[in-house]
C-alpha cells in the first residue's frame, strides 16, 4: 500500500476559524483559539498520522497587508505557507464581514497551483445560512470541491468523529507519495512545551482583556524550571504602553490573578501535572517594530535574518 505524507497550509482570513478547525482535525489543541480575530501569529503544526499517511497541517496566520513590523512578519508567513505547502485549504466563513473578503483567499488558494479544498466554517449562524450556498458557488466556480463543517459542534460525538474522518480521508488523497513520516507518528505537533505554554498565556490575556490590548501584548517565557515536586514557570506579559499595565494587572491585581488562574489549568492539562505559574507585566513600547525583540520572542522572517 502506498504512504502519503506531506504539508497543508490551512489560509483564510483573519478569525475564519482556522484554528478551531486545525484542533478538530487533530483531536488536540494546537493552535490558540479566540473570538477575536488575528490571534494566530506565527505558523503552528498539528500533525495528523495513520497507517496510510501524515498530513502536518499549517495554520497560517490571517491574511492581511502590511510591510513592517508584527504585522509585516504575519503578511509574510501566511505567503510563505501558500508557497511552501503541498495543498491548501482555503477556509471561508459564512461570518465573513465582505464577500470580497473570501474571494480574496479563494483566488489566492486557486491561483497558486497547488490541490485545494474550500472549507466553509461557522454553518450553524442560522441567520447567515443563505451564504453557505454562495461560498459553495463561488468555490466550484474556481474548479474546487466544497466542504462545510459547524464550528460549535465540530468536539460532539458520533457525528462529529464521522466527519473528521471523512475530511481527513479527503485532505490525504491530496498529499504527495512519501517514502516515510514527516515526523514521528506519536506527536501531534512540532511546538515544544514552552512555545505552547508561552501560547495559553496569550490566548487567556485575548479572552479576559478587552479592546486593542490583546493585539500589542507578548509573553516572554522567562525561567522554566522543572527541578523538583513541581515545575516552576515565570512569564512575563510585554505591553507596548505604561498605560496598558494597570489594565492588564487590574484592580487589586484581579485580572492578572484571572488570567493565571485560568492559564495553569490549561497548561496544567497539557503537561498533564501540577504546575506553578508566576506572571508579571512589563512594558516594552513598540516592541512589534523592534527587530530584536521580534526575534527574541520568536516572530522571526527570513528577510531579518
Amino acid at each position: 500500500m502506498s504512504y502519503k505524507a506531506g504539508f497543508l497550509g490551512l489560509i483564510g482570513q483573519p478569525n475564519a476559524g482556522k484554528s478551531t478547525l486545525m484542533n478538530f482535525l487533530v483531536s488536540e489543541k494546537v493552535s490558540i483559539v479566540s473570538a477575536k480575530p488575528q490571534t494566530t501569529r506565527r505558523r503552528i503544526l498539528g500533525i495528523w498520522s495513520n497507517e496510510a499517511g501524515q498530513i502536518v497541517f499549517v495554520d497560517a496566520p490571517g491574511i492581511i497587508h502590511a510591510e513592517k513590523g508584527l504585522n509585516g512578519f504575519l503578511a509574510q508567513e501566511a505567503e510563505d505557507v501558500i508557497k511552501n505547502s503541498d495543498a491548501l485549504l482555503a477556509v471561508v466563513s459564512v461570518d465573513e464581514g465582505k464577500p470580497e473578503d473570501a474571494e480574496r483567499v479563494l483566488d489566492m488558494v486557486s491561483k497558486s497551483g497547488k490541490p485545494w479544498i474550500g472549507v466553509i466554517t461557522k454553518t450553524d449562524i442560522i441567520e447567515k445560512a443563505h451564504r453557505l450556498m454562495i461560498l459553495k458557488k463561488m468555490i466550484e466556480e474556481r474548479n474546487g470541491k466544497a466542504l462545510s463543517i459547524s464550528v460549535s459542534t465540530v468536539s460532539k460525538g458520533k457525528e462529529a468523529a464521522e466527519d473528521r474522518e471523512a475530511m481527513l480521508i479527503e485532505f490525504l488523497e491530496m498529499m504527495p507519495q512519501s517514502p516515510a513520516p514527516l515526523y514521528d507518528i506519536e506527536l501531534f505537533t512540532n511546538e515544544n512545551v514552552r512555545e505552547m505554554v508561552s501560547e495559553v498565556i496569550r490566548e487567556k490575556c485575548f479572552e479576559i482583556l478587552h479592546h486593542e490590548i490583546p493585539y500589542s501584548l507578548a509573553i516572554r517565557i522567562v525561567k522554566f524550571d522543572e527541578e523538583g515536586p513541581m515545575p516552576k514557570i515565570y512569564a512575563e506579559i510585554l505591553v507596548g504602553r505604561e498605560s496598558h499595565k494597570p489594565i492588564v494587572i487590574g484592580k487589586n491585581a484581579q485580572v492578572i490573578k484571572r488570567i493565571g488562574m485560568e492559564a495553569r489549568k490549561e497548561i496544567e492539562k497539557i503537561m498533564g501535572e501540577k504546575v506553578f505559574l508566576d506572571l508579571k507585566v512589563n512594558c516594552k513600547p513598540e516592541w512589534a517594530d523592534n527587530k530584536r525583540m521580534m526575534k527574541e520572542l520568536g516572530y522571526v522572517t527570513r528577510n531579518d535574518d
